[in-house]
């Protein structure tokens, strides 16, 4: 079956195929972080959900041209940056550090581009410009506004009249309630940059139209996001892209949120969980796991529970790869069973693509226990390219959850210790033997003995 993918615009899933499809390719935009803060888990599920889409569609055969920006200015960053005394830039490019580190420890490949706002004021000013020369925005008092009401189609995204919107946004010098700040006149302390309109710094909104038809031009594939930004964000978007003659984003798709306690995970609600606290006590396989294994639309309720089974699942996925690779002379390759690609081809089902995947577990563990290696080379070949397309291969967690500066000595030491236990039970000694292998497990080393010998693993 082909591809098909939920577009929040129209409401209904529809087949997706690419504008370039011709040449294999797909553009996709997805909004990145406001740099304010260190990244929780609700930012590295979009990270996750995405990556899973864009690792289908390399899988599918094409070359995903992917742009993720960051908003390293706003006023979170610049209120923060002043209480902590540091230079906004400063804590922008700290912070955005910090989220590079979260995505590549929970194997989220890297963007095609990584556009920062504050690199593309040229391209804001022009699309103003444009917007300006076609009746749909206004200069104030050195601020720019979207003029919402010369845009028939505003709400279309989020299903809304105008008539019932509120708007988030301080009155200004706006002349409806409903505009939307385009540009934000220079105040006294903050960065500016100069306009034909006056210095001043960019709207949120402003920011990922200019440069997602920068780089991917005037019409792409896909907009990807969280359902929190469909309104206003997304939805101001649409309307000043399109309404400066932009066909903009095909596809609109959007994610759920991470919840913990009923209500959305994020730093204003003093609820969100730091990724980087988080995989100072949990391997990063379980985190990408327990993110990625809801359907990307629904909504995730975060607790320690969820946490373990997600860690239980992989450590069934991870035990059976181990004991393949050791009777195996060779990595095997299989494509996915046709379950899996259904699944995936179906607005990326991840519940039913993970039952097919545990479904090659289940049988891979059969030839194992039967002895049949024909069976286990077709499983463990199905497992391995199913685990890559999800971003859970073994392969791209080689710490295994321990500090990358440490593993090579625990390469050296548990070996050493599991010998030295051995030697222990081969004497009767099973009082040192149950010390060492307590030991090991106080440690975080997992151990499980097999006819083969001891096999061990950290988490």
């Amino acid at each position: 079956m082909a591809l098909r993918l939920h577009d929040t615009l129209s409401g209904a899933e529809r087949e997706f195929v690419p504008l370039r499809a011709a040449e294999r390719v797909v553009t996709m935009y997805v909004c990145g972080p406001t740099v304010q803060a260190a990244p929780h888990v609700g930012h590295v599920r979009s990270a996750i959900a995405f990556d899973i889409l864009r690792r289908w569609l390399i899988a599918s055969g094409y070359d995903v041209q992917f742009l993720r920006n960051v908003t390293d200015i706003d006023d979170k960053i610049l209120h923060d940056a002043a209480h902590a005394g540091v230079p906004w830039w400063a804590h922008a490019t700290h912070h955005h550090r910090l989220f590079v580190a979260a995505y590549d420890a929970l194997n989220v490949l890297p963007p095609t581009g990584e556009p920062r706002a504050t690199g593309h004021v040229t391209e804001m000013v022009e699309l103003m410009q444009r917007l300006i020369d076609r009746g749909h925005a206004y200069a104030a008092g050195g601020d720019v506004y979207f003029d919402v009401r010369s845009f028939p189609d505003y709400g279309a995204l989020s299903r809304q009249q105008p008539d019932q919107m509120r708007s988030a946004e301080e009155p200004g010098l706006k002349r409806d309630p409903l505009d939307f700040a385009l540009w934000k006149a220079a105040k006294p302390g903050e960065p500016t940059w100069p306009t034909p309109w006056g210095s001043g710094r960019p709207g949120w909104h402003l920011e990922c139209s200019a440069m997602a038809t920068r780089y991917l031009g005037a019409e792409f594939d896909i907009h990807g996001g969280g359902q929190d930004l469909v309104f206003p964000h997304h939805e101001n978007e649409v309307a000043q892209s399109v309404a400066a003659g932009d066909g903009f984003a095909k596809f609109w798709l959007h994610h759920g949120l991470v919840n913990t306690g009923g209500e959305k995970m994020s730093k204003s609600l003093g609820n969100s969980l730091v990724v980087a606290d988080l995989l100072s006590r949990v391997r990063p396989q379980a985190v990408r796991y327990l993110l990625g294994a809801a359907h990307y639309r629904s909504d995730i309720q975060w607790s320690d529970e969820g946490l373990a089974d997600a860690d239980a699942s992989y450590s069934r996925i991870e035990g059976f790869l181990q004991r393949a690779d050791e009777i195996l002379s060779t990595r095997p390759d299989r494509p996915v069973p046709q379950a899996f690609a259904d699944a995936l081809d179906d607005d990326l089902a991840v519940p039913r693509a993970l039952a097919a995947l545990h479904e090659s577990v289940r049988a891979g563990n059969a030839a194992l226990a039967d002895g049949d290696k024909s069976a286990l080379e077709n499983a463990a070949g199905e497992v391995w390219a199913m685990t890559a397309i999800l971003g859970l291969s073994p392969d791209d967690f080689p710490s295994g959850g321990a500090d990358g500066v440490l593993r090579p000595v625990v390469d050296a030491l548990v070996p050493a210790m599991l010998a030295a236990r051995d030697e222990a039970r081969a004497r009767k000694d099973y009082a040192e033997a149950d010390r060492l292998r307590d030991a090991l497990a106080a440690s975080g080393v997992v151990i499980e003995d097999t006819p083969n010998g001891p096999r061990w693993r950290v988490g």
